[in-house]
């Protein structure tokens, strides 16, 4: 007798899946593009008709909302068949408009960020927006929305690699674990805050004094005060729930978000300047918050995606600024104190410069000398009556302003010029961050015959 793996017939192999080469051919937005953009202009429309249907009626009122549906359906499908984009080897091409014809074509060495941001009613339907942040100020991102999430997401591997210096159809870099934020952790630290817990008594005061003098009148404080509260713990909540860092060779990824899901990747080199924020009562849980400035964000989208981890251990918070300047660590920066009675600090070695202020908010700002752009000595009327002056380093737009304050008038000219000599060998040719994959190849290539 045969055995039953002999006689009974094998079920067929799953076909595999191919998936879509995107380094060729031409793009266009899904096409529910087309309906959701006119439906959105139709219900304006309808909004802000008031006064149609109060003079004409609602006969005319009838017509105009037809005529303004079919209106907006002529223009949105042509500029969506005539809106493509597509990689011509390392540049991307984007076609936009219909009556005024614009064609872009973007060089991707010149990639600072990118981003794969799925709204809750994209997720619904499958789609995503890729939003790629370039040198060059406010205007120069460029956001592709309405993609099938697959498309989305093999273009941003096929952009970082191209950035990277390899080859378009390279697959994506493993990544490595670093962090992921507990859900009460995130739930405690956004309680666990002074201005929290003193509008939550204050608001508790209020509403106990209404009940018992019977004053409706508190609710005219009460409210805001409410949703003020509401507004400065959910909006957070909501947006760091399910935060996950990872780190790969394409530099570090963020995957967050309750109802919009953003996954972040910011390259090697593109974080200009890092701060470690402690505030009076997180210290006491030993737990930080770390932001950057990174090239490429500006205006609303720099505070947007300026926080890398929103709240971690403090060991962990450090081991993350370790990570992004990884010829250095923070921690073997020598500090010195100011002046008698004042906290600040001010550390610089041949890496990194890095300045501690901040009494209840104690606030430790690290800027690589490669990225320092500027450097000033200032010193107002009292500073000058006191001897005193003020180390400061430019840096692009962001939330760190590192500045050394309150320094003898000599040790902040002896500092300048130390960094003025730092800077300049930390800035060599082969430093900046373009093309980093086959940078780090030709290097390693170098060494090797070196040795």
């Amino acid at each position: 007798m045969l055995p039953p793996t002999v006689w009974q017939r094998q079920p067929p192999a799953p076909p595999r899946r191919v998936e879509e080469d995107v380094t060729t051919g031409v793009y266009r937005a899904h096409w529910l593009m087309v309906p959701v953009r006119v439906l959105g202009v139709t219900l304006a429309f309808v909004a802000l008709a008031g006064p149609i249907l109060t003079i004409f009626g609602v006969a005319w009122m009838v017509t105009l909302t037809v005529a303004v549906l079919f209106g907006a359906f002529a223009y949105t499908l042509p500029s969506w068949w005539y809106g493509s984009f597509g990689l011509r080897e390392d540049h991307l091409v984007v076609h936009s408009g219909l009556v005024m014809r614009g064609s872009r074509e973007i060089p991707l060495s010149r990639l600072q960020a990118v981003d794969v941001v799925r709204p809750l009613l994209g997720q619904v339907f499958g789609l995503a927006e890729l939003r790629i942040e370039l040198a060059g100020g406010d205007n120069s991102a460029v956001r592709l929305r309405y993609l099938r999430h697959g498309v989305a997401e093999r273009m941003r591997v096929a952009v970082l690699a191209h950035a990277a210096g390899l080859s378009g159809r390279s697959p994506e870099a493993p990544e490595w674990p670093f962090y992921r934020l507990p859900f009460l952790l995130l739930l405690g630290s956004l309680t666990f805050r002074v201005p929290v817990l003193l509008a939550s008594l204050a608001l508790a005061a209020m509403m106990t004094a209404g009940v018992m003098f019977l004053e409706p009148g508190v609710l005219g404080a009460a409210v805001p005060l409410a949703l003020g509260l509401i507004r400065s713990f959910l909006g957070p909540l909501a947006r760091y729930t399910d935060y996950y860092a990872s780190v790969s060779s394409d530099g570090l990824r963020l995957r967050y978000g309750m109802f919009q899901r953003r996954m972040q990747t910011v390259p090697p080199g593109r974080v200009q300047a890092v701060r470690v924020v402690e505030p009076l009562l997180w210290r006491a849980l030993g737990v930080a918050r770390v932001e950057a400035t990174v090239a490429g964000y500006a205006g609303a989208r720099q505070a947007d995606s300026a926080t890398l981890l929103p709240v971690a251990p403090r060991r962990r918070a450090y081991a993350l600024v370790d990570e992004l300047f990884p010829e250095s660590e923070v921690a073997y920066v020598p500090l010195v104190p100011g002046r008698e009675g004042s906290r600040s600090l001010v550390g610089v070695d041949e890496h990194l410069f890095v300045t501690v202020s901040g009494l209840f908010l104690r606030v430790t700002e690290v800027v690589p000398m490669e990225r320092v752009q500027a450097l000033r000595l200032t010193a107002g009327p009292l500073s000058r009556f006191t001897g005193r002056a003020a180390v400061g380093v430019g840096v692009p737009p962001g939330p760190v302003r590192a500045r050394a304050r309150g320094r003898e008038a000599a040790e902040a000219r002896r500092m300048l010029d130390a960094m003025v000599d730092l800077g300049r060998r930390a800035r060599v040719p082969s430093a900046g961050p373009e093309r980093w994959a086959t940078r780090a190849t030709m290097t390693r290539a170098e060494d090797t015959s070196d040795s």
